[in-house]
């Protein structure tokens, strides 16, 4: 589990096809390294991945055909990418973003980044359903691993843009991406049980009761009831 604030950048280059070697900068290794040991879960561009082998600045992964199929980690220009990098959420640790998982609904492409007086505007369009149908106004998204805030989007959730503060902007590889260019993408997962409790055929229960849902009855106030506010 992930939080999408995203703790520094670092290099991606591909060995054969099933292992990546992700590499820090000097400056950058604290954050990532201090306490990264084999077996842990790391998020390369929102991608939940484990470490099987330390290196001095940096870490190898393991990745299936299935993931490097379904994301953009096998895209890279002359053989290096750029990646956002965040290790797993600790208990106790703040939680400053949304829960991200790390398992990738789909991907888009950037369309246009649009520098205003305080944020950049950045619209991104999808033709995944699987990640459309969880893109509404004031939701959760990650992309590449960050956790950012829906702005405006289209009903169908085939496009939406959210505005990025020039810290995240900068200090991200948001700042690289030109038109066009993929992303990896992961719908907010409370919106995914929610979805599922009302296609079920067994209603969801708190405290041991049933509870009845239906869309009228997903609002403000029965979320906040419940723990969601």
């Amino acid at each position: 589990m992930f939080t999408g604030l995203i703790q520094t950048v670092g290099t991606l280059q591909a060995l054969g096809s099933e292992h990546l070697q992700i590499t820090c900068s000097d400056s950058a290794a604290d954050l990532i390294l201090k306490d990264l040991a084999i077996g842990d879960s790391v998020a390369i561009d929102g991608v939940c991945l484990t470490v099987t082998e330390m290196m001095i600045s940096g870490f190898i992964a393991v990745v299936s055909p299935e993931t490097t199929e379904r994301t953009t980690l096998s895209q890279t220009t002359g053989g290096i990418k750029q990646v956002n990098l965040e290790t797993s959420l600790r208990v106790g640790s703040k939680l400053g973003g949304h829960f991200v998982t790390g398992h990738i609904d789909g991907t888009g492409t950037l369309k246009s980044a649009v520098q205003t007086a305080s944020s950049w505007e950045m619209t991104f369009a999808t033709t995944s359903d699987r990640v459309a149908r969880y893109i509404l106004p004031k939701g959760s998204v990650a992309v590449n691993g960050i956790s950012l805030t829906v702005a405006d989007c289209d009903p169908a959730g085939s496009w939406f843009m959210v505005a990025v503060i020039p810290h995240t902007y900068a200090e991200t590889n948001l700042c690289h991406l030109k038109p066009g260019n993929w992303v990896n993408l992961e719908g907010d997962i409370l919106g995914k049980y929610v979805e599922k409790f009302l296609r079920s055929g067994s209603p969801p229960t708190v405290n041991g009761l049933e509870v009845t849902l239906s869309p009228d009855s997903i609002n403000p106030s029965f979320l906040a009831e419940h723990g969601y506010s």
